[in-house]
């Protein structure tokens, strides 16, 4: 039986005596690659001799057995937090030993030339490939870094990005060094879940978290910056507008908003007019911004105005 074939056609080729039909060639860079293994070295120069494939030598990283799937106790904390049972403080504290996927998009930066293919061709391959950590801007403008709790959010997100298994400490700890501020958890998911800075820098320093607006220490040093203002007669802290968050299904969940995520109240003395609020109201701010808890422990704020009871 006699192939023909178009000599044109570069992706065709007939296998000579075996009276196989057309084949197509490998892309490039997989066939370069290919044409220049089975040397002694791998590809960072490292010996293959005396390695071992089996035992404890096949591990090759924590995740060997993940199937891909959300961490158990992540799934448990966002269901409490739905069922009004628990807080986003759990759900933070449960991606502490939770594993996560980071997307990662290959960037060719060089190409090179290999050895020649089949048909006499060059063939190209990854002379230099940038492997590049994804962000997103947040719609207040700050940085935000995309991940993901099972492999199968990540693919509907990105088909093409590549899923690196890491624990949740690590990823906070990718975006710190990344100048994110944010960590969002399953972008276009069902429920998508962000964590705040504060709650980033708590993860990746292993530390647990505590929400600004549940923090003693913190109501104690606004009410402590407040001593020097006279008309503040009280200062609270309460929830802010930003925490909740909502779900694909427009369920309202009371955690993992971007924020604002503290109100501060304060109540003041009647009387004041329109100038004296607003200096107190900016001396407040002053104070406040140079106290190192504050600093620390908020990230967004709303203010509102009360009158105290006479």
């Amino acid at each position: 039986m006699t192939h023909t074939h178009d000599p044109n056609n570069p992706h065709e080729a007939v296998q000579a005596g075996t009276g196989a039909g057309p084949v197509r060639h490998l892309p490039g860079h997989i066939a370069a690659a290919l044409a220049g293994a089975g040397g002694a070295t791998d590809s960072a120069g490292q010996p293959w001799a005396g390695r071992s494939l089996s035992g404890d030598d096949a591990k090759i990283h924590n995740f060997d057995n993940d199937d891909g799937t959300a961490d158990a106790g992540y799934l448990a904390a966002l269901s409490d937090l739905a069922a009004g049972t628990g807080d986003e403080a759990a759900v933070v504290a449960a991606l502490a030993t939770a594993r996560v996927f980071v997307p990662i998009l290959a960037q060719l930066a060089e190409e090179g030339e290999a050895a020649a293919g089949p048909n006499g061709d060059p063939l190209h391959s990854d002379k230099q490939a940038d492997m590049a950590l994804v962000t997103l801007k947040a719609p207040d403008g700050r940085t935000a870094m995309p991940v993901f709790t099972s492999a199968a959010s990540l693919s509907a997100w990105h088909p093409e990005a590549r899923p690196v298994a890491v624990y949740a400490a690590r990823a906070a700890l990718s975006a710190v060094a990344e100048g994110a501020e944010l960590l969002v958890l399953d972008p276009g998911s069902e429920v998508t879940f962000v964590v705040r800075r504060p709650a980033v820098w708590a993860l990746a320093q292993q530390q647990p978290w505590t929400p600004s607006y549940a923090d003693p220490d913190l109501a104690g040093a606004l009410g402590e910056g407040a001593v020097g203002f006279p008309a503040v007669r009280r200062v609270e802290i309460h929830p802010g507008g930003g925490v909740a968050s909502a779900t694909a299904d427009g369920r309202r969940l009371p955690g993992g908003g971007a924020g604002p995520e503290l109100r501060v109240v304060l109540y003041l003395e009647d009387g004041l007019d329109a100038a004296g609020v607003q200096s107190i109201v900016a001396g407040l701010n002053n104070a406040w911004a140079r106290n190192e808890i504050f600093a620390e422990r908020v990230d967004s704020i709303e203010v509102k105005l009360q009158r105290a009871a006479p």
